[in-house]
This record gives structure tokens, C-alpha cells and sequence, in this order.
């Protein structure tokens, strides 16, 4: 047991987990793999840097490794033998393994293909083909007995003889020992190589040392030669004990059979060379040789019994053929069942590191581009910004000095439009009657007439200029900051902020404005007492004059004065001289007005002596005359040149109180255009700013992502480096010949 503690079998063990845990890697590199490079795909950031094909590719790889990795863990070494019936081949199978697993010898033979294979259990079992029903076989008899009691078991079919690992050192190290029926109990040989030569590593025919290589044996490995490279074939010239009776023709025997054995494998196989040959052919007795290890096992010695002469040099020479079996089943098993699966595991490696590389590339090459795009972009935000901060105050400014010259353009022209009033009214007609209910439709009829004659006349002298200054002004603004725009927006630009004509309103609410005028068309003689007042007072004074004479007229006069009252308000500085004229003359003329009749006669006859009687007639006599003129042309057309009059005189004062507020009402008017042109044009360039920090943040994000795709695509490389050095070393170490 020792010696097959250090069997080369192990070698087969070793790599063979070695190659499984290398694919286990391999599946999990993988994977990632095809995660990471379906996510690349998938990203809609990250267009071009991964395909479809690719994806597709790595995924498929992922299936064909799961595959692989499961036929790894079923891979064992197998070897089948071969031979006619009862030439001991079950025999050999119970001498390698140390024990009776196979029935054998007089009145067994096997009558189908029997696998022995170990399990880790501690009961042995078979399962027949076609079923998974275990059944339990505790003895040798017992499974001679199932085999043969099964009707439906024929020379094609399979029986899997699973037998505890502990009980058999050889089963421990993943060998499957095929035995076989006869080759000469049936012609469907085609088949049996089909289906249980074709995963062989090594094919050991059992011949009886007896009798010479027959014809089928030849032509079954005639046909295994053809369907497999080179198969590797052992034949062992079994019950060799038999030569013990004959020493003296024994050489002659061997080296007869030796001939013909080494002329089977080289001339007419052609499997080995000549020089190699000899280590592919036994001579044994495979009965003497289980018998011996069965004794052994049992405590006694392996010489025991009746044993014929020369036990010991064929029990070396069986041992001689286990060790080169071994060797050879190991070296060939590693390289069957690993070496094509190692070419592909560096095939897979090889693309998938390729794929790597030009996913690193790719993202590489948009990294910069997306680097570039982005300074482009952080600049052009740059310059923007500061660059409408200029245009800002510059703007600002301009619109400050428009505003200025509208207020002052329309200020002008209104006073002289104030100036022309008299002729706009003159130029109104309408029916005119003093009675309220007509004066108030005339009123409001002037008031229309003046408000649109005025509005047209402000509107001839200044809108087209100011127009023209707002358009000119607003096309400077576009063009100041149509740069910043992107060309998009630009190309738009006309329809986005269309150039409209601007007309200033210039709005007098002339109703409101003269809604207190009263006129006063009431007949007033010319050189009559009223009127000569107002003529050398003036209509304001002469009015409070007449006033406090009726006053002082009803009140009588005080006999001495006295100090004012402290509760009498005191005149301001600026009335004192005015209010004492006004008192003067009215207490003169009350005075005047006051005296007694006598009064009267004493100055009309002082002045009838001075002047004489016809003068005072005459003077009497044109002043009636000049009154009944007078009141014969105060017509309706006097009443209505005195109301127009006082109507001019009127809205003058109260136009001239507003022409401030029109004019900075129109300068506002632009303002708000001018503004409102400048608000838009704002807010397309903070459309833009907003676009630009949007896009800077994608591409700020985008790069980010091709730094996490760099990354990990240099991971998923280094990872196949290390992949593939790893599949180097078990290349060089289990595949390559040793030197």
C-alpha cells in the first residue's frame, strides 16, 4: 500500500485539480467579465467604447466554461481491456486492485462491459444502464449472481460497479478500470468503440500466453487504431505460469511471442517505436498474482501455497506493468483530458484580455476627448459669464442715456405743442349752446379733438425717432450678445426675440385732466365796473377786492381800531403788501360808494360847472351806445370764442403742470422695451449658462465613468495575465515532455 501512496497515478490527481481550480478562475473571471462589458455596453453615457459583439461573445465563453468545468470534475482516467474470452481479464482487473471486485474463473464470464470506479461511501453498489437504482453488492458471488440474473443485460450494455475507496488504493486516485466481454462474441465491435473506447486512455490487451494473437483481437484494435491517434495499448500474455512446465522452451516461447506482439504495435498499428515497444509487452499470471496479494492482505506470506516456479519474477514483471501503466496512464490522461481544454482556456484568455485592451483604448480615447470638451465648455461658461457682466453695465448705461434723450425729446415737443394749443382749438368745430346739457358734449368732444390732435402731433415729431433709436439700440444689444449664444440658438435668435415696431403712448388723459374747468360766457360790459377791476387788478385779485367791498358794505365800520386779537392769524411776509393795497382800495371805494346823496349832488354839480352839461351827455350817450353794441354782438358765436379762450387759457396751465410726467412716463414706456429686449436676451444667455453647467456635470460624470471603465478593464487584464501564467505553468508542468 505504501508503494501506491507514491503511484504516479497522483500526477493525474494533482493536475486535475490543479485544472479545475484554474477553471474555476477561469468561469469567475469570466463573468465578471461579461458583467462588467455588458454594463459598458448597456451604458448609454459610454456609446462605442464596448459592442454587442463582444458582450455576446464574452457570455457565450461563460456557458462554454460551466461546461468544461463540469466535465472537468467528471473526468477520470480510464483504461479498458480487451481480449477473448477467458483470457483472464477480469482476472488482471482484481490483481490490480488487490481484491475479488470481479467475478472470475471457472464458470464466470463476463457478459457485458463492467466499469469499476471507487466511492467515498463504505458500501459497494452497482447501477445497471438506463437506471438510477442503486444496488447493493456486499459480496463477489453476490454480483455474479445479479449479472447473471438480469435478463436484460447484453454484451452492448454497461454495469457501473462503484466499490469503496477505502478498501482499494488504486480506486482512490480517479481510475476507472473498464473490463469487457470477449472480442469474439460479437461483431458489433463499431459500436462498442463508440461508446466506451473513445474516452480511453489506455487500452491493455489481455492475451493468453497459451495460444498466439488471434485475428479478432488484431482487427478489434485495427478499428480502435483508426478512430483514435496513437491509442495507448498494453498487452499482457496472461498464465504465463503455465511456461513453469516447459523451462526449457520457455525463452524460445516469450521471444516468439515478443515478436509477434512488438510486429502487432509497430508494423501493423504503428503506435510506438520499435525501441519502445518492449516496455508495451508482460508476461504474467494475473491468478497467481491476486492470489499472493489476497494472502498478503490476509497476513500471510505472498510465496504461500502452490505457487509454480518462478512466482517472483512474474510477480516483479506484473509489478513492472503496474508502474509503467501508471506512468503512462497518468502522462496520457493529463494530456487527453486536459490538454485541449488548456489550449482553449488560452484561446478564451487571449480574446477576452484583447477585448480588455480595447475597451481600455476606447475609453482611453473618449477620456481625452471628454477631458477636451469640457475645458472647451468650463471656458466658454468663463466667458460668458464675465462677458455679460460687462454687457450688463454697458447696456444699462445706454438704456440710461435713450431714456434721457426720449424724456428730454418729448419734454421739447410738448411745450411746443402747449404753445400751439390756440390753433389746435381754433381748428375744432362743433355745435356749440350755452345750455349745460350742449356745453358738456362740447366739452368732451374738444377734450377728445385736442387729446388725439396733440397725441398725433407728439407722435409725428418723436416716434419715429425714438423708434428708431429703440430698434437701433435693441439690435446693438442682440448683436453684443448674440457671441455668447450657441449658433443653435442663435440661427432662432429672430424669432425667439422678433424686432417689433415700438410706438410711445403718449397718453394726457385729457378728460381727467381739465375735468374742474368752468367757464364763464356770461355777458360782461367792457369799461363796466367788474370789468375795469379785473383790468387793473388782475381776475385773482380783482375778485377778492369785489368781494370784501360787498363786505365791507354790509358791516358797518368800527369807530376806532383796536390791536389785533391774538387769536388773529398773522399774514405771511409775502401778502402784507398785497393784502393792504387790496384793503385800501376797497375801503376807498366803499367809502366812495357809501356817501350820502348829499355827497352826490355836491360833486356832480362841481363837475356840471367844470365840464358843462354836453360833455357829460355825450360821454353818457357813447358809453350807452358802446353797451348796446356790446350786448347786441354777444352772439353764440362770441360765447364760444370767449369759451375757447378761457378753455386755452385753462388746459395751458394744467399741460404745463404735466409735461414732466408725460415725458418721463414715454422715457419709461422705453425703458421697459428696451429692457424687456435686454430681460430676454438674458435669459437665453442664462439658458446657455445652464446648458453649459449641465453639460459640463455630464461630461464631469462621463469621465468619471471611462476612470472606473480604465480601471477596471486594466483589472479584468492583469487578471487574464495572471490567468494565463497560471495555465502556462501547468502547460509546462503536466503537458510538456519532460526533459
Amino acid at each position: 500500500m505504501a508503494e501506491s501512496d507514491r503511484s504516479p497515478l497522483k500526477h493525474f490527481v494533482v493536475a486535475k485539480k490543479k485544472i479545475s481550480t484554474i477553471f474555476d478562475q477561469l468561469l469567475e473571471y469570466i463573468t465578471e467579465g461579461a458583467d462588467f462589458v455588458e454594463k459598458t455596453y448597456r451604458n448609454t453615457e459610454l456609446k462605442q467604447i464596448a459592442t454587442e459583439q463582444q458582450a455576446s461573445m464574452i457570455h457565450g465563453y461563460t456557458k462554454k466554461l460551466a461546461v468544461i468545468s463540469e466535465v472537468l470534475a467528471r473526468n477520470h482516467m480510464k483504461v479498458a481491456f480487451f481480449g477473448r474470452t477467458s483470457n483472464g481479464k477480469s482476472s488482471v482487473v482484481n490483481a490490480m486492485l488487490w481484491d475479488r471486485v470481479l467475478p472470475s474463473g471457472i464458470g464466470h464470464t463476463t457478459n457485458c462491459f463492467l466499469s469499476v470506479e471507487g466511492t467515498d461511501g463504505d458500501k459497494a453498489y452497482l447501477m445497471t444502464e438506463g437506471s438510477d437504482e442503486k444496488k447493493s453488492v456486499k459480496t463477489v458471488n453476490q454480483l455474479g449472481h445479479a449479472l447473471h440474473m438480469d435478463k436484460d443485460l447484453d454484451a452492448g450494455c454497461l454495469v457501473r460497479v462503484f466499490w469503496p475507496k477505502t478498501k482499494c488504493a488504486l480506486l482512490r486516485d480517479d481510475l476507472v478500470l473498464v473490463d469487457s466481454p470477449g472480442t469474439d462474441v460479437t461483431t458489433k465491435l463499431d459500436s462498442w468503440i463508440d461508446k466506451f473506447c473513445l474516452d480511453a486512455d489506455v487500452f491493455v490487451l489481455v492475451a493468453n500466453s497459451e495460444s498466439t494473437l488471434m485475428n479478432t483481437e488484431k482487427h478489434f484494435f485495427h478499428k480502435v487504431n483508426e478512430r483514435l491517434s496513437k491509442p495507448n495499448i498494453f498487452i499482457l500474455n496472461n498464465r504465463w505460469d503455465a511456461s513453469a512446465s516447459e523451462p526449457e522452451y520457455m525463452e524460445d516461447v516469450r521471444k516468439q511471442h515478443t515478436d509477434r506482439c512488438i510486429n502487432f504495435l509497430v508494423d501493423e498499428l504503428k503506435v510506438v517505436e520499435r525501441e519502445q515497444a518492449l516496455n508495451r509487452i508482460f508476461f504474467v499470471s494475473a491468478k497467481e498474482v491476486l492470489n499472493s496479494r489476497m494472502q498478503r492482505a490476509q497476513g500471510m506470506p505472498e510465496a504461500g501455497g502452490a505457487l509454480a516456479e518462478g512466482f517472483e519474477a512474474r510477480l516483479q514483471e506484473f509489478q513492472c506493468f503496474e508502474r509503467t501503466f501508471e506512468e503512462c496512464i497518468s502522462q496520457s490522461a493529463v494530456k487527453t483530458k486536459f490538454e485541449q481544454h488548456t489550449i482553449r482556456a488560452k484561446q478564451i484568455t487571449e480574446t477576452v484580455k484583447g477585448i480588455m485592451d480595447d475597451i481600455n483604448i476606447q475609453a482611453a480615447d473618449k477620456r481625452i476627448n471628454s477631458l477636451k470638451e469640457r475645458d472647451d465648455k468650463v471656458d466658454q461658461l468663463d466667458y460668458v459669464r464675465s462677458q455679460l457682466g460687462l454687457l450688463t453695465e454697458d447696456i444699462k448705461g445706454k438704456i440710461k442715456a435713450v431714456t434721457e434723450e426720449v424724456e428730454t425729446k418729448v419734454s421739447s415737443a410738448m411745450t411746443d405743442e402747449i404753445c400751439r394749443l390756440s390753433g389746435l382749438v381754433d381748428e375744432f368745430y362743433s355745435d356749440f349752446h350755452p345750455s349745460p346739457q350742449v356745453l358738456e358734449l362740447y366739452k368732451n368732444a374738444l377734450h377728445k379733438h385736442i387729446e388725439e390732435g396733440m397725441g398725433r402731433s407728439l407722435a409725428d415729431r418723436c416716434s419715429n425717432a425714438v423708434n428708431a433709436s429703440v430698434q437701433n439700440s435693441q439690435q446693438n444689444m442682440i448683436e453684443n450678445l448674440k457671441p455668447l449664444l450657441p449658433s443653435s440658438v442663435q440661427c432662432q435668435l429672430h424669432m425667439l426675440i422678433p424686432c417689433r415696431k415700438f410706438d410711445l403712448s403718449y397718453d394726457l388723459n385729457f378728460s381727467s385732466l381739465c375735468t374742474d374747468f368752468q367757464e364763464n360766457i356770461e355777458f360782461r360790459f367792457s369799461l363796466g365796473w367788474t370789468s375795469l377791476v379785473n383790468r387793473f387788478l388782475g381776475p385773482k385779485n380783482a375778485h377778492r377786492a369785489l368781494l370784501l367791498m360787498e363786505s365791507s358794505a354790509q358791516i358797518p365800520r368800527r369807530l376806532a381800531t383796536t390791536p389785533s386779537a391774538p387769536n388773529i392769524h398773522a399774514l405771511t411776509q409775502e401778502n402784507v403788501s398785497q393784502e393792504e393795497i387790496m384793503f385800501s382800495i376797497g375801503t376807498g371805494l366803499a367809502s366812495l360808494t357809501s356817501k350820502s346823496s348829499m355827497t352826490v349832488v355836491i360833486v356832480t354839480g362841481v363837475v356840471w360847472r367844470t365840464i358843462g352839461w354836453r360833455l357829460i351827455a355825450a360821454s353818457f350817450s357813447l358809453y350807452g351806445l358802446l353797451y348796446l353794441y356790446e350786448k347786441l354782438t354777444w352772439t353764440t358765436r362770441a360765447k364760444e370764442r370767449a369759451f375757447k379762450q378761457q378753455f386755452v387759457d385753462y388746459a395751458t396751465k394744467k399741460l404745463q403742470m404735466v409735461v414732466r410726467f408725460t415725458s418721463a412716463n414715454c422715457s419709461h414706456q422705453v425703458q421697459q422695451e428696451m429692457a424687456t429686449t435686454f430681460a430676454r436676451l438674458c435669459q437665453q444667455v442664462d439658458l446657455t449658462q445652464k446648458n453649459l453647467s449641465e453639460e459640463i456635470s455630464r461630461l464631469t460624470m462621463k469621465i468619471d465613468q471611462l476612470d472606473a471603465v480604465q480601471h477596471h478593464s486594466k483589472t479584468l487584464r492583469h487578471k487574464a495575465t495572471g490567468l494565463e501564467t497560471e495555465l502556462d505553468s501547468f502547460i509546462k508542468q503536466y503537458l510538456q515532455p519532460q526533459q
